[in-house]
């Protein structure tokens, strides 16, 4: 038995040797874990890397945000304080290199460059013990050249709760900020007055491709397509010149040889309504804006139509004109610049206190020409020929006579009589006065009281003149506001108390929403100082 021992023993030792050698599950363990600790490094690395790009994001962030504060030129802090400054109160870990600021009179350029260090939880398994994260930023602020358009509102509501004696100061006060940010002939600045019509003044129109009915008052009317292209006109030819006339009101038979017999005529005369185009005279941009006056409907389509037009390079021809003329001055020859032209800077701020409301039109056939009205400028006296009777009916009160000739054209009549083409006819009487005072009397003789009293209304009121409506207006102001936007000119608008309707428009007008601006009273002041500082708002370069 003893000596069978040592053989039972081998035989066990063999058979628990092979059925290890059989078992595989330990090799699977040991993989199981190397798997598993290869899984763990792969997301501590993306933790590390996580934590790594945070941090530089943060880094840079705080980086930009730095530069872009410093280079501004309003400020007058030493632009690497106010760069330490930010990292200061960012709270970053990290090593912030000395800024290079580079002055010039009309530009600043501020660079700088930083870096922090982020240890790692992981990646220090495989032999990385710490990620570097690197900034580096760039500000800019460059004026070449701005070339700004002020659109302002001045009808009658204008007048109204103090609200252009409010205007009168922000608007001077953002002349003046916008002309410190450069140097004398790098900014330039036109300001169009707007109510029913745009009075663009006599040397402008002058320049520009429009019709010559008369020169009693310098407004256009111009076609829908005309709103679809920043240019003066976009559809070719002359562009029609509004007719100078009034609606509304009854002054009287005298007959003046300038037109200004009229109290409220559609399109406003005088040089204080005028535009004012391309100055940097800080004088006559303030007297400019101290001379607005409030009276008229409200359209902004028109006022921004020439906004566009005093922005669009195809105005280049004109504005050299004008210099030669010597109503600009010769800093300003060669602009309006492209559009595309490198550093210069496109802005149209616009602002009403309305909306779109009614434009008048006089009647095609009423605009030029001879009229059948002859005038005796000596006796005052109207006579108006009537095909139909062949003879004249000279006007006398509220009634008169006929006679074969005008009055001033008999024997022993005074003075003598002139016919009147229909731009002096109502140069010198509004369209009431037309009906009411000259022909209602002939139709009265004509078709009894009743009868011509409605007939006089009707021919020569109803008919003689049209409205365009709030709608069309408000699609040309988008018109004109989306071409503009193609162009890359910066639009800001304010709604100065305006009504929802305005403010609406004036939304989709601006450049962003955020460009509009909604303000009441004194805030008007707040809106410009804030378009100022975005007009002067650095662009980052790197």
């Amino acid at each position: 038995m003893i000596g069978l021992l040592p053989r039972i023993h081998t035989r066990h030792a063999d058979t628990g040797v092979r059925r290890f050698a059989r078992d595989e599950s330990g090799v699977m363990i040991a993989f199981s874990i190397f798997y598993f600790l290869i899984i763990l490094l792969m997301v501590g690395v993306g933790v590390d890397l996580m934590r790594f790009e945070m941090e530089r994001t943060k880094l840079q962030n705080t980086l930009d945000r730095a530069v872009l504060a410093a280079a501004d030129l309003q400020q007058t802090q030493d632009p690497t304080d106010v760069v330490q400054d930010y990292f200061d109160k960012a709270h970053l870990n990290a090593t912030l290199a000395s800024p290079v600021v580079v002055d010039q009179l009309n530009r600043r350029t501020v660079t700088a460059q930083a870096e922090s260090s982020i240890v790692t939880q992981f990646m220090h398994m495989v032999g990385i013990n710490t990620l570097t994260a690197p900034a580096l930023s760039q500000a800019e602020e460059s004026i070449d050249g701005i070339e700004i358009v002020m659109v302002l509102d001045v009808s009658g509501s204008m007048g109204s709760n103090s609200r252009l004696v409010n205007l009168k100061p922000a608007a001077r006060e953002f002349v003046d900020t916008v002309l410190d940010l450069a140097p004398a002939g790098e900014v330039t600045i036109s300001i169009v007055p707007y109510n029913t019509q745009v009075n663009a003044g006599a040397s402008l129109l002058a320049r520009l491709p429009v019709t010559a009915e008369h020169s009693y008052s310098n407004c256009v009317v111009f076609d829908a397509a005309d709103f679809d292209d920043p240019a003066f006109s976009s559809s070719g030819g002359n562009v029609q010149r509004a007719a100078h006339f009034d609606v509304d009101y009854t002054d009287g038979f005298n007959l003046p040889v300038d037109g200004s017999e009229l109290r409220s005529p559609v399109c406003p005369r005088g040089s204080n309504s005028e535009i004012l185009v391309m100055s940097d005279n800080q004088t006559a941009l303030d007297a400019k804006i101290n001379g607005l006056t409030a009276g008229g409907w409200t359209s902004i389509d028109l006022g921004m139509k020439w906004a566009a037009a005093l922005v669009d390079p195809g105005s280049r021809t004109t504005i050299n004109g004008l210099i030669a003329d010597g109503v600009v001055t010769a800093t300003n020859a060669n602009r309006p610049v492209d559009y595309d032209e490198p550093n210069i800077l496109k802005v149209i701020v616009v602002m009403t206190d309305g909306e779109n409301t009614r434009q008048y039109l006089l009647r095609d056939d009423l605009r030029s020409g001879n009229s059948d009205v002859w005038h005796n400028d000596t006796t005052g006296t109207y006579s108006i020929w009537n095909a139909a009777q062949g003879r004249y009916f000279v006007v006398s009160g509220s009634g008169g006579s006929w006679r074969d000739h005008p009055f001033g054209d008999g024997a022993g009549e005074s003075g003598s009589a002139r016919r009147l083409e229909y731009p002096e006819l109502y140069a010198a009487n509004t369209v009431r006065e037309v009906a009411l005072n000259i022909y209602r009397p002939m139709y009265r003789n004509l078709y009894g009281y009743s009868a011509g009293n409605t007939l006089a209304q009707q021919d020569w009121i109803t008919n003689a003149y049209s409205t365009m409506g709030e709608a069309t207006k408000n699609t040309q102001l988008q018109q004109v506001c989306g071409a503009l936007k193609d162009e890359n000119v910066m639009i800001y608008s304010i709604g100065f108390e305006a009504p929802t309707g305005g403010q609406d428009e004036l939304r989709d007008c601006a450049t962003t929403p955020s460009h509009f601006f909604d303000v009441d009273g004194l805030e008007i002041r707040d809106a410009f100082q804030s378009i100022a500082a975005s007009i002067a708002q650095l662009r980052l370069t790197q």
